[in-house]
């Protein structure tokens, strides 16, 4: 193809799928075909029937080409792209930020129903470790009237969620901070504040799980937002769970996204600690995945 500068929609399809075939299943090339065109042209499916003559122009076979080179690698295509879409919004994502899950989403949708139905206009809810933003500024803006705050250790993940608050148009107060450090958390503002809900996607993937990562996760995501010790798998758990017994308001809510293969142990954790009311949910794919717990 190096050779040819320009081609028709119908040849880019047979191009991309040629080169993509031997590292992805059909559906999983079929998908970034349709990303791919979708992000560059504005093209959808019912375009590469009824526009299959449409002319790529040579600009646009470079970006075809450079994408797909790096598809090859299984890099994943939010990375390639810079952006993905999450609970109807688009978030920034780079190397340094997690890519968010659907998984946690339905985090997000449980969240977002609980409190319109208890319909209290004045909430104030704090996200920790927060990385793209995702779970706050989805809130922000399906919670009007809320007082977001977000935590994380990572100073660039929260420059890019900074970022997707403007570009989706929600306040969101952003603080750097390691919930590990109590002295961090002690010397800051947080430490008088009270929150409604407090909710956390903390690294929760053992060591003795890597196994099961794929590569395009294994080799490209963040580590420090995905493992965690074998012999202290519920270490954030704890930390933030014993955090939110004096930081939540009465009748407050604390959610969690857990491992999936940790629910009853985690279930555990929490009513130890002195949580009465816990409740652990699957996702949609059947694994534990979500719990909530009020005092």
């Amino acid at each position: 193809m190096d050779d040819k500068r320009v081609m028709k929609l119908e040849e880019l399809r047979q191009y991309i799928k040629k080169e993509l075939s031997s590292v992805y299943e059909p559906s999983e090339v079929e998908a970034f075909l349709f990303r791919l065109t979708d992000f560059r042209l504005g093209l959808n499916r019912i375009d590469f029937v009824l526009k299959s003559d449409i002319i790529i122009s040579e600009e646009d076979v470079q970006f075809f080409e450079k994408a797909i080179a790096e598809l090859k690698t299984e890099k994943p295509i939010q990375y390639i792209l810079g952006e993905t879409s999450f609970y109807g919004l688009t978030f920034k994502v780079t190397p340094k930020t997690l890519i968010p899950r659907p998984e946690t989403e339905e985090l997000v949708d449980w969240i977002i129903n609980d409190q319109l139905t208890i319909n209290n206009n004045q909430l104030t809810i704090l996200d920790i470790g927060t990385g793209t933003g995702c779970i706050p500024i989805s809130l922000a803006k399906n919670l009007p009237d809320t007082n977001v705050f977000a935590v994380d250790v990572s100073k660039e993940a929260l420059l890019i969620a900074q970022e997707n608050a403007v570009n989706n148009e929600v306040k969101v107060e952003f603080v750097e901070q390691n919930i590990l450090e109590h002295n961090l958390i002690d010397e800051s503002h947080l430490l008088s504040q009270k929150f409604d809900v407090i909710v956390s996607n903390p690294p929760y993937v053992r060591e003795l799980e890597k196994h099961e990562i794929k590569k395009n996760v294994l080799a490209y995501e963040p580590h420090l937002a995905l493992f965690v010790e074998d012999t202290d798998a519920l270490l954030f758990y704890r930390e933030i769970a014993n955090y939110a017994l004096t930081h939540l308001t009465k009748n407050g809510s604390l959610y969690f996204e857990i491992n999936q293969y940790l629910g009853k142990e985690t279930v555990e954790l929490l009513q130890g600690i002195g949580f009465s009311q816990v409740e652990l949910r699957k996702d949609l794919s059947g694994n534990d995945r979500m719990i909530k717990a009020m005092i």
